[in-house]
């Protein structure tokens, strides 16, 4: 039913977790997909090997999300190759541990860089070409952590809840321009972000208490709403942030 052929859909940090499961699935739906990785050239590149093996078409570039200049080369290669962008799935994120009271500024500086200024820079360079062809759909990928917050985790949470508001912010200056903005908010979710919490299976087991599904979700399965969201079947879905947490957190 979801059938994105000739579309060309563009995935930051794709070439791990959530992004490079989403780049897969875009593929699987039918259109060209780009990706972007920082550092890990060999799992960017299986990534696209993998999808043009099952006979789709996609390419990856390096880029450092945090620098403005980067991402405008990496849109500007994506152009070239492609000549159009239909959608932008903002995935590119860190999680690291720290605690306020001996937080170092360069750890929250670092988060909100690779979290949230990097989806800036994506969608304001995106945005004027989607609006060229008065068609587009950016999903940006926020958290549970985003709603209700997370200890130890602040600077995390705190771009995670600036995602959403910039997410409901552009979403209302850009749907008269035919292009729809939406958030995914994932909860716990198994990717090599996470591993290490989940071979610790007293911790494995605290998560599980709180959620309902009783399942640490693998990535592929955000992949699909994200999917989702970028087809007509979400026509009518503005600004909307869709929780997929198995239960862990309920709210709208």
């Amino acid at each position: 039913m979801i059938d994105l052929t000739n579309q060309v859909a563009l995935i930051t940090g794709g070439s791990r977790g959530i992004g490079a499961a989403t780049a897969k699935k875009f593929a699987q739906a039918g259109a060209v997909v780009a990706i972007t990785y920082r550092n890990d050239k060999y799992a960017a590149g299986k990534v696209i090997n993998e999808i043009i093996s099952s006979g789709g078409s996609g390419m990856a570039v390096k880029a450092d999300l945090q620098k403005f200049g980067d991402c405008r080369k990496a849109v500007s290669r994506i152009m070239t190759r492609f000549g159009r962008i239909d959608i932008l799935v903002n995935s590119a994120g860190i999680w690291e541990f720290g605690p306020i009271d001996r937080m170092k500024p360069a750890s929250w500086e670092r988060t909100m860089k690779i979290n949230l200024n990097s989806v800036f820079n994506m969608c304001r360079l995106v945005a004027p070409i989607m609006k060229q062809r008065n068609y587009g759909r950016i999903i940006n990928i926020s958290s549970t952590a985003g709603q209700q917050g997370e200890g130890f985790y602040s600077h995390y949470a705190a771009s995670k809840g600036g995602i959403i508001s910039f997410t409901k912010s552009i979403a209302i200056e850009l749907i008269p321009f035919g292009i729809w903005v939406n958030c995914v908010a994932p909860g716990w979710v198994l990717t090599d972000m996470t591993a290490h919490v989940f071979r610790n299976s007293r911790m494995k087991t605290e998560i599980l208490k709180n959620m309902p599904r009783g399942k640490i979700p693998a990535p592929n399965e955000i992949a699909g709403p994200i999917v989702f969201l970028a087809s007509h079947l979400a026509d009518n879905i503005v600004g909307e942030v869709l929780n997929v947490n198995g239960g862990s957190l309920m709210c709208g």
